[in-house]
């Protein structure tokens, strides 16, 4: 599989991703999904602190810890939790994030976590203070790049223009097209990587998009009513022709420059082997177009 730099560090991560979130508790079944991403050609596992309250974090340390060298992980922080308590609240101070990386650091069973990033973010941030802190993190060698988890164009804007982060994770799929109009460029521009989470669009893009579309798209999606998703999902099957509605979902958030890996969710095997047996193939101009026709330019509405 094909791998891409996240921005202008050395890290290199497969333009498919397994976002570990869905993995759930049982260490063994964890392992089982991630040993089909690796063997597919997935080397890039995503996971949060605040997942599982630190359970999947200590999960995906589990699984990879004789593949190590193997793998890139990245995790997130910004949200001070109590396990226990099973609560949390956001804490983007310089003190909560050096801590909480080793904190993670612990967890995950390593001595570097590979791409680090804050976990949202807003512009009342004390995002000096935040910067120094991943900063502090890299030139001690504990992790190797880093960025943050947001769709606030107010807020990536600021990261921007005022600290080296290497890449933004942010929902992007054919239905959700926000970052198109104001964000994907920009990055581009500054040498900042993409990694898009929700490329399947809580699977109305997948191969299962009908059931889907029935129970998670019956009261609407963002600006679609449920008719306008079924229209879609038709129009969107004759496109795709003898490829798989995943394939085409996945080709079209890969197809900007800026995006280096696409994310998705799995917690089976199979679901992992249904979303890697593709031809990643550059859309044609024609395909792509054909797609944006199809569906919407929304715009993001707050964090202007």
């Amino acid at each position: 599989m094909k791998k891409n730099p996240i921005g202008q560090s050395d890290v290199y991560v497969s333009e498919l991703t397994l976002g570990c979130m869905s993995l759930g508790t049982d260490s063994k079944q964890a392992q089982t999904v991630i040993d089909r991403a690796l063997d597919a050609g997935i080397n890039h596992l995503d996971t949060a602190d605040l997942y599982g309250f630190g359970r999947n974090e200590e999960v995906v340390g589990h699984a990879i810890k004789n593949k190590r060298d193997q793998m890139v992980v990245t995790s997130k922080v910004g949200n001070n939790f109590d396990r226990d308590k099973q609560d949390w609240f956001w804490d983007p101070s310089k003190e909560h994030i050096e801590q909480g990386c080793k904190d993670s650091l612990h967890r995950l069973g390593t001595d570097y976590i590979d791409f680090y990033m804050l976990h949202g973010g807003t512009i009342d941030d004390p995002i000096d203070e935040t910067i120094e802190a991943f900063e502090n993190l890299k030139q001690d060698g504990l992790i190797r790049a880093y960025g943050l988890s947001s769709i606030r164009p107010n807020v990536i804007r600021e990261y921007v223009h005022r600290s080296d982060i290497d890449a933004v994770m942010m929902q992007y799929n054919l239905l959700d097209r926000r970052p198109e109009e104001e964000i994907l460029d920009l990055l581009h521009d500054n040498h900042i990587s993409v990694l898009t989470r929700g490329p399947l669009a809580k699977g109305m893009l997948s191969n299962h998009a009908h059931e889907q579309i029935a129970k998670k798209g019956k009261d609407g999606f963002l600006d679609y009513s449920h008719a306008e998703l079924e229209t879609i999902q038709q129009k969107l099957e004759q496109l795709a022709g003898d490829e798989s509605l995943n394939a085409l979902a996945l080709n079209y958030v890969l197809k900007h420059p800026a995006v280096a890996s696409a994310v998705f969710g799995a917690s089976s095997k199979e679901q992992v082997t249904e979303n890697t047996q593709f031809d990643h193939t550059t859309l044609n101009d024609e395909t792509y177009k054909t797609i944006q026709n199809l569906t919407k330019p929304i715009q993001y509405t707050n964090h202007r």
